[in-house]
């Protein structure tokens, strides 16, 4: 990179735009995408230059919701997951950026933000193909599930007696096809929000790319992005102050810092982090971080400022 400024990748959690069941709406999302961009524009002002990842899971769920009503109820065409991806980047970019546009002109910064819609590709041979396992969309009557799996082939799944679900595969990100856009952006100081909801799954065919029906974990795609513009740092924001070990247990023990040594200790033991929240995380680091990543911070938005500082949050170096 040109002058060397310190650049960190965040990856902010989809849920973190929904704060409850009771602000899922369009101006809810919108208003704690606004507490998020003063957190992300303090890092900023501390002399960070900050690419953006984000989650999608919420609001895609939402999209695939009225495209599978207005099928029904008007016979509209359903829309694929891929173009609900990229809906999904659309939207939750253009709300981050706005933010942080107003922020940074609030403090009088001089920079700008823009989104990328982001293709990752992965391997159509990735083992995840063979055991989709990842829920999405709306539950449903078995009658109508095994419809959808007859006309669509989509893959169902009973899920614990609430209904039956669609699943998808959750294959691993191996190349961020706009890498060369996002890093002039990166390069020219321009707060760049990429790979949203893990990126748009896409694969190699003859006739060149194509969309697949897939979620890539947006950790993992956000710490393939931090190793492929070699990041500085790779900070996953989450609902959490600290990484704890026994989480939610009598004897639950924040963590300050772990090596990578001992965070594949922890995760071998299978006890601390919880499979769909955790886990993916430190895994995603550990990656990140074998992969030849410096160091990573895990906290909580409000607490990234004094995490960055040493005062809080878990630090997790080679």
């Amino acid at each position: 990179m040109s002058e060397k400024k310190k650049v960190a990748v965040v990856a902010i959690g989809g849920n973190s735009l929904i704060k409850s069941k009771q602000h899922q709406t369009i101006k809810d999302q919108y208003k704690a995408a606004q507490e998020t961009a003063v957190h992300l524009v303090d890092m900023i002002e501390a002399g960070w230059d900050i690419a953006v990842g984000h989650g999608n899971g919420p609001q895609v769920g939402f999209i695939l919701r009225r495209s599978e009503i207005a099928h029904k109820v008007e016979g509209m065409h359903e829309l694929p997951l891929d173009v609900c991806g990229a809906d999904s980047q659309g939207a939750i970019g253009y709300s981050l950026q706005q933010n942080i546009q107003n922020e940074l002109k609030k403090r009088g910064i001089n920079k700008s933000a823009a989104t990328i819609i982001t293709q990752v590709r992965v391997d159509q041979n990735d083992p995840a193909f063979q055991e989709p396992a990842k829920p999405i969309g709306t539950f449903m009557e078995e009658d109508e599930a095994q419809k959808k799996k007859d006309e669509l082939g989509w893959n169902m799944v009973e899920d614990a007696g609430r209904g039956w679900r669609r699943v998808v595969a959750s294959p691993l990100p191996v190349e961020i096809m706009e890498l060369e856009a996002i890093k002039a952006l990166i390069d020219s100081g321009t707060i760049t929000i990429t790979v949203g909801g893990g990126g748009i799954p896409v694969i190699n065919t003859d006739q060149g790319l194509a969309g697949t029906a897939a979620v890539i974990d947006k950790d993992f795609a956000s710490a393939f992005l931090a190793n492929e513009i070699n990041a500085d740092m790779l900070l996953i924001s989450t609902a959490v102050e600290k990484v704890s070990l026994n989480f939610g247990k009598p004897d639950q023990v924040d963590l300050d810092q772990m090596t990578v040594a001992e965070a594949k200790k922890y995760l071998d033991e299978g006890t601390h982090f919880a499979k769909g929240s955790m886990e993916p995380k430190i895994k995603a680091i550990v990656r990140f971080l074998e992969q030849g990543g410096k160091e990573a911070l895990v906290t909580n938005p409000e607490n990234i400022g004094r995490a960055l500082k040493g005062e809080t949050g878990t630090r997790i170096v080679p």
